[in-house]
């Protein structure tokens, strides 16, 4: 393995220099080092990897590029020449733009508007716009990258796949040449993925650069040009994806080596501790059967669309049940969602911003949130007592912060979904429904996250995981229900849980 900061040969067709370079970036908060003397270049036209585990330095990097955070040391050069990247007026100029994994988009206004937002296309009177010209150039930054839709659509009425598509149109309508992409696959199906990478060849058949950010190993060897791994807030090495192997990668994200198949230790179950019995909702889905025994963790997996969350909202009573019936420890679930915490259920949503945190508070209030009524029966908050067990929890999790303290909006995507996991554990909860537990996440917390839940159900609980992930799927699930347009379309055994099996039942007849 050889570290190449250099471009690789296979894409050099002269010797011109990078389109962008980084020297020597660091930046640091309240004392803690984020970057230290990181190099990155990209020539155009080339896909360019970034790996690193959550808190390696990767969101900083990209806000750094985007001019929305001022590194303190450091230069970047543009085609050679010195340049300031200042603020994200500098960076558009110089053809930067990056799409984050939380999109930026606008809901109720058209795609039209949302592309050209803030760059308005004036009319012949003063005080309009022009409509006409407003359409024709959405249409043709559309068709650049092959997105064939109505720019008179609301944005609130597009999937998530569509939405990111939208986001790339807006980046190329400000003439960007430089694209860094954050997880862009993190909420799309197999089909939606495919259809995302002709996108990104086509881009770069016309030579935009593409930073691109991913936890998921298949995509790095499928796209990349080059790899860079970073791991606290260093680069570790730059390399070609024939250079090395997942595991390599892994190991030099991590510093160790991690298991990658995240084993299991299947055990005989024990007695149903949830029923769902012809559970419809008015969120769409309908005719819902199914059961969770003590000790098994249980997928529930199908198409982006065909249901899933949906299912376990209405399990959990966030969404009203129209008919059926949920039965936990064999009692019959009454009430939303303070009903069924007292019944020992816990919900892992998989937007833990705007779901599962309390993203203005601490990470120690945070953790002991849904536990309140258990640490303290009395009604009487003890400070000493929640911070105590908050920290138990940090520990147990390894979660990356320096205190309890700590604002757990200031902590990696890794971390936080740790919290969000780690709140349910002073619930005293026995059945947990995991919704994309491992979204956005990288390969050692999903390592990690997975020895959670294999210790949970060691420990006699019970857990229903939905996975876009085939492969989290059939290598940690004893069985699984497949999705269909809002139904069940069939059950798994563990002998018949299959990659293969999954798209053929979840796939539309």
């Amino acid at each position: 393995m050889i570290d190449i900061l250099e471009r690789p040969a296979q894409t050099t067709v002269d010797d011109a220099p990078p389109l962008l370079e980084l020297r020597g970036i660091s930046k640091s908060f309240v004392g803690v080092k984020a970057l230290g003397d990181v190099d990155l270049a990209v020539w155009p036209g080339e896909i360019h990897m970034l790996l690193g585990e959550n808190g390696a330095g990767k969101s900083t990097l990209m806000k750094v590029l985007c001019g929305a955070v001022r590194p303190d040391n450091g230069r970047f050069l543009h085609h050679g020449q010195p340049v300031a990247i200042a603020s994200a007026a500098d960076a558009r100029r110089l053809g930067i733009a990056v799409i984050f994994q939380e999109f930026s988009l606008v809901p109720y206004l058209d795609i039209a508007h949302n592309i050209f937002f803030g760059r308005t296309f004036r009319g012949r009177i003063p005080g309009t716009l022009d409509r006409r010209r407003l359409y024709e150039e959405a249409r043709r930054v559309l068709d650049m990258i092959g997105f064939t839709i109505d720019p008179r659509l609301k944005v609130h009425q597009l999937g998530v796949a569509q939405q990111q598509m939208v986001e790339i149109a807006k980046a190329l309508s400000q003439n960007a040449r430089i694209l860094v992409m954050d997880e862009p696959t993190a909420a799309l199906s197999d089909r939606e993925s495919d259809q995302l990478f002709a996108m990104i060849q086509r881009l770069k058949a016309d030579n935009v650069a593409i930073i691109y950010i991913s936890h998921r190993m298949a995509e790095v060897f499928a796209l990349g040009d080059r790899i860079t791994v970073l791991r606290d807030g260093q680069r570790i090495s730059t390399l070609l994806p024939g250079e090395a192997t997942p595991e390599e990668l892994v190991r030099l994200m991590v510093g160790r080596s991690v298991n990658m198949t995240y084993p299991r230790h299947f055990r005989a179950p024990g007695p149903t501790i949830l029923e769902v019995r012809g559970v419809s909702a008015e969120t769409g889905i309908a005719d819902i059967s199914l059961d969770v025994k003590e000790g098994e963790i249980v997928g529930l997996c199908g198409l982006v669309g065909s249901g899933r969350t949906e299912v376990a909202r209405a399990i959990f009573g966030a969404d009203r049940v129209t008919s059926g019936e949920v039965r936990v420890f064999g009692r019959i679930r009454r009430g939303g969602p303070d009903a069924s915490t007292k019944l020992g259920m816990a919900l892992i949503p998989e937007s833990r911003k705007t779901e599962g945190l309390a993203l203005i508070h601490s990470v120690g209030d945070n953790l002991v949130l849904a536990g309140l009524d258990r640490l303290f029966p009395k009604r009487l908050f003890w400070p000493k007592a929640a911070r105590r067990k908050a920290e138990e929890i940090v520990e147990r999790l390894r979660i990356a912060t320096a205190s309890t303290l700590r604002s757990v909006r200031t902590l990696s995507g890794g971390s936080q979904q740790k919290v969000v996991i780690g709140k349910w554990l002073p619930a005293g909860a026995r059945l947990f429904i995991f919704d994309e537990p491992t979204r956005g996440i990288d390969i050692g917390a999903k390592a990690q996250i997975f020895a959670l839940i294999d210790e949970l159900v060691q420990a006699g609980a019970g857990v229903l995981m939905i996975s876009s992930e085939q492969s989290e799927i059939v290598h940690v699930c004893d069985r699984a229900y497949v999705m269909r347009a809002g139904r069940i379309a069939g059950e798994l055994s563990r002998a018949a849980l299959t990659a293969e099996n999954i798209l053929r039942l979840g796939m539309h007849e």
